[in-house]
């Protein structure tokens, strides 16, 4: 039952509404003097809209505002305080995985991840809110949650009761979405490699904008296409046309650098005539061959001998008169334009040709200048048969969301709305190079990191994953609830262990390196305490805290990954854990970095230079740890006396 308002009309709201019946284009959002984003009339827009000549007004450019944008980009530019911790109870081979899971807000995350990874992703894949309706679940800066935004704006009462239907109409998708993502993409284009390329799925809800808005971040010159993906064959839904689709906007970081897209064309055996020889299948290539050799030096010529033992020329040649066994003739003309072997060449090459009897197109002649029986073809092995590839089209047929559905049930994941893997892994073909890192930083489900693993399974090509995704309560009516999970991360991780036992049963390509695994990081504040960053702000009754920096629930390893972090050491990389003098000391990648974190003074000076002796890249201490402020001063002293390489810090 509907409650009644129990307030008279906004008839503001109803004039604006009005309006915009009349002049759509004159009604845009603004931010009101309660800082929420409301409907407002452009007031110069209609004034044009209502004049007969051209009236005065801001000087136009073209460009997409919208109300937040600015604080967008302050808070996707502004440091945070924070860290990933790691979490080896809930990852999967944990000491010798590539691949990263991080738990928590994509936005924080993107910044944590600027310094290991700008520039170093060759593939971003996400599939953002398509914003239909669907309460925020971002809480930014400068935007806040559904919950909070209706509460401020009288749509719900104390107890959380909607007042008032959530749609479009009310003045807070368009630019609460926008600012979401530009926030986020502009981090993402950072963290892109310059031959990398960004893959968007979206829906027609905000297509349009984020086109635009991808265009201002990447460069229009870097669009690459708007693919139309048939989601679903039938719908019961819509007015006027079902809706049947979404879309995939491509984007380049520097499109003149990226390769062309192209996968090889599939092909049976049965489609080829192809022999067999010595346990391999060959067939014939398309095109005879007459042309010039890149090894064709003019004291070492001779002719080709066919399976009959007459000898072959190029055309437009004369044969020589003098003939010789095994060849080195000299040829009447300097043969620069005509096709002949040295007779190098030709011992390496001449198991790979094939004779067939030649017909009246043959240019080829024989000894006594007519045309030659035979025509001369290289060999293509079956194996090795990438003649030829197929360029992708802008519209995807093949990957409805029903397949998507299907490979979560056969993994008995309860969660809707899934994208299959085969529409990531046919993207994550389209893009040449070895030992790609794949970011998704809307993981969902992680359908990302499911199809990478199945990809490098068939292909062999061992691409790295980096999955993040907010712990967001499962609501308490879904199936996912029903099945014990209370995060969408704890089921997103869920998945990839699932997935990943599944193809480690069946066959897969002898080059994978059979990676299943992830490292799970968690986004949690800094593990230092606040007089780190403020020290000028100390309490100085709390003159103690001087003495050790770090706050007192955190991990030596808690420790390493942040440095790591910091210093943008890959935090996939091995780490290996000696005892040196009796203190734990953290190797990472043998030589990348060093660090004991050690808290009790004994760091002294025979420690240090033992450390050094390993020449490390760089080497990290615990202030608390030096045994006195002389040992302290001197490692640095000892490092570029031992090892004058290594990078020296202390935290």
């Amino acid at each position: 039952m509907n409650q009644l308002k129990m307030h008279s009309p906004n008839l503001t709201e109803d004039n604006i509404a009005r309006i915009r019946d009349l002049f759509p284009g004159c009604v845009t959002e603004a931010r009101g003097e309660d800082g929420s984003v409301k409907l407002a009339v452009d007031f110069d827009q209609l004034r044009q809209e209502l004049s007969a000549s051209l009236v005065e007004g801001p000087q136009e450019r073209y460009h997409l505002n919208w109300p937040g944008k600015r604080e967008a980009l302050l808070t996707a530019n502004a440091p945070i305080a924070k860290t990933l911790r790691p979490c080896r109870e809930e990852s999967v081979d944990f000491d010798t995985t590539k691949n990263l899971f991080i738990e928590g807000d994509n936005l924080d995350a993107l910044k944590l991840l600027q310094e290991t990874y700008l520039g170093k992703v060759k593939l971003i894949y996400i599939d953002p809110p398509y914003n239909t309706g669907n309460d925020f679940i971002y809480e930014d800066d400068f935007a806040e949650d559904a919950g909070e935004y209706l509460r401020r704006s009288n749509q719900v009462d104390d107890e959380g009761n909607r007042l008032a239907a959530n749609t479009a109409a009310n003045g807070r998708f368009h630019s609460d979405w926008l600012t979401m993502m530009y926030s986020r993409l502009r981090l993402a284009s950072r963290l892109l490699a310059d031959d990398g390329v960004l893959f968007i799925s979206i829906g027609d809800d905000e297509v349009g904008s984020l086109r635009t808005l991808c265009g201002e971040i990447f460069g229009e010159q870097n669009y690459i296409s708007q693919v139309t993906r048939i989601a679903k064959r039938t719908s019961d839904k819509g007015t006027h046309f079902r809706p049947t689709k979404d879309h995939v906007l491509v984007y380049a970081k520097q499109i003149e650098l990226l390769a062309e897209f192209g996968i090889p064309k599939e092909r049976e055996e049965s489609d080829y005539k192809y022999e067999e020889e010595d346990g391999r299948k060959y067939k014939k290539s398309g095109a005879s061959l007459y042309q010039p050799s890149l090894d064709s030096r003019p004291n070492q010529r001779y002719y080709i001998e066919a399976p009959d033992g007459s000898l072959i020329i190029p055309p437009g040649n004369v044969f020589p008169e003098e003939k010789k066994d095994g060849a080195k003739i000299k040829p009447q003309s300097n043969g620069d334009k005509v096709w002949r072997w040295s007779v190098d060449t030709y011992l390496k090459q001449k198991h790979l040709l094939i004779f067939t009897e030649g017909s009246a197109k043959n240019p080829l002649l024989d000894e006594n200048g007519n045309q030659a029986r035979w025509n001369i073809y290289p060999k293509v092995y079956f194996d090795e048969d990438v003649e030829s590839t197929l360029h992708p089209e802008d519209v995807i047929y093949d990957f409805p969301n029903s397949q998507g559905t299907k490979e979560l049930n056969d993994l008995s994941i309860p969660f809707s709305f899934s994208k299959p893997t085969n529409l990531i892994a046919y993207l994550m073909r389209l893009v040449k190079g070895e030992k790609q890192i794949v970011l998704d930083f809307f993981a969902g489900s992680s359908t990302t990191a499911d199809a990478v693993i199945r990809l490098n399974a068939e292909d062999g090509r061992n691409r790295k994953f980096i999955m993040v995704q907010l712990p967001e309560p499962c609501d308490e009516q879904s199936g996912a609830f029903r099945d014990g999970f209370r995060k969408i991360s704890e089921l997103s991780m869920e998945r990839i262990r699932r997935a990943g036992k599944k193809v480690m049963n069946g066959t897969a390509h002898p080059d994978w390196n059979q990676d299943t695994g992830f490292r799970v990081f968690k986004i949690d504040t800094s593990n230092m305490a606040d007089v780190y960053y403020s020290p000028d702000s100390l309490d100085k009754t709390n003159l103690d805290l001087f003495v050790d920096n770090i706050k007192p629930d955190r991990t030596a390893e808690d420790l390493l990954f942040e440095v790591m972090l910091d210093w943008g050491v890959d935090l996939a990389l091995p780490i290996e854990k000696q005892s040196i003098q009796g203190k734990d000391v953290f190797f990472v990648d043998g030589d990348a970095l060093a660090a004991c974190f050690d808290a009790h003074g004994g760091i002294d000076e025979a420690f240090v230079k033992e450390l050094a002796t390993h020449k490390p890249l760089r080497v990290v201490f615990r202030d608390a740890g030096f045994k006195d402020s002389a040992v302290k001063i001197n490692v640095e002293q000892i490092f570029k006396l031992l090892s004058p390489s290594t990078e020296v810090k202390s935290i």
